[in-house]
């Protein structure tokens, strides 16, 4: 029997990582709510992994309390993930950028493999890979540094766009391709000031171009959508940037 694991949150992507890891024969530990982290770290102390599967807005709560046996276990899939996230906790997940997508009732469905990087990548990938579900294992912080921003591009991009022309990537990119490339060079200005690097942007385009290729219906715009748009302003404003069309989309939501 292989080591038994925990995940943190018990949500769609949850239920998939938890179908994935027992299909690969091992045990999983749920960890929902109103369940303590600590009493579950005390009754399973050293698991083989502890993956944090709860949303973007809960992250920093459960990173900040996370106990001590667990800290070197932890794996991370969270969208608008950079690794100013976790540094400031002192920590150094493996982490997985998914580029599949799971909705209530629905299997999962994939755009592109999904990079993962760390100490546990592989057994993650071979988790994924048992129930159809394609993932590469990076060989470096850069190349995890890379795909992360280049998720965040497509994310940003999509979902801000979609506010303005609707749609799926596909129209996105074949009709309104100029709208598009304007929003992702306003991201990737943002993603350059939120990690102190210069970035490669048309290798960030052609990454995002790919991803649409790879599910051309895919929806542009979910429940996140304006929520993401007022973050990205957000952190804009803390490191004095002008963001000119995304404030312009910005004020005609408003109105």
């Amino acid at each position: 029997m292989k080591a038994p694991l925990v995940i943190v949150g018990m949500g769609e992507m949850g239920g998939v990582f938890a179908r994935a890891f027992l299909r690969s024969g091992y045990p999983v530990y749920p960890v929902v709510r109103g369940i303590g982290l600590a009493d579950a770290a005390a009754a399973l102390p050293e698991p083989e992994l502890a993956l944090v599967a709860v949303g973007e807005a809960d992250l920093d709560g459960i990173l900040e309390c996370m106990p001590a046996a667990w800290r070197d276990r932890l794996v991370l899939l969270q969208n608008e993930l950079l690794p100013a996230r976790w540094l400031r906790f002192g920590l150094e997940p493996s982490v997985i950028s998914v580029w599949f997508e799971k909705k209530k009732g629905t299997d999962a469905g994939v755009i592109i493999p999904s990079p993962v990087y760390g100490r546990h990548a592989q057994p993650v990938a071979d988790a994924l890979a048992s129930i159809g579900i394609p993932a590469r294992v990076l060989d470096s912080e850069q190349a995890l540094l890379f795909e992360l921003v280049l998720k965040n591009v497509y994310i940003l991009t999509t979902n801000i766009a979609g506010l303005k022309t609707g749609g799926n990537v596909g129209e996105l990119w074949t009709q309104h391709r100029s709208l598009a490339r304007r929003i992702a060079a306003e991201v990737i200005r943002l993603q350059e000031k939120l990690t102190g690097m210069a970035l490669d942007a048309e290798a960030l385009i052609s990454g995002m171009v790919e991803a649409f290729d790879g599910d051309p219906e895919h929806r542009c715009t979910g429940r996140s959508a304006p929520a993401r748009l007022q973050r990205a302003l957000a952190q804009a404003r803390n490191h004095g940037l002008r963001l000119e069309t995304l404030e312009e989309i910005a004020m005609q939501e408003s109105n």
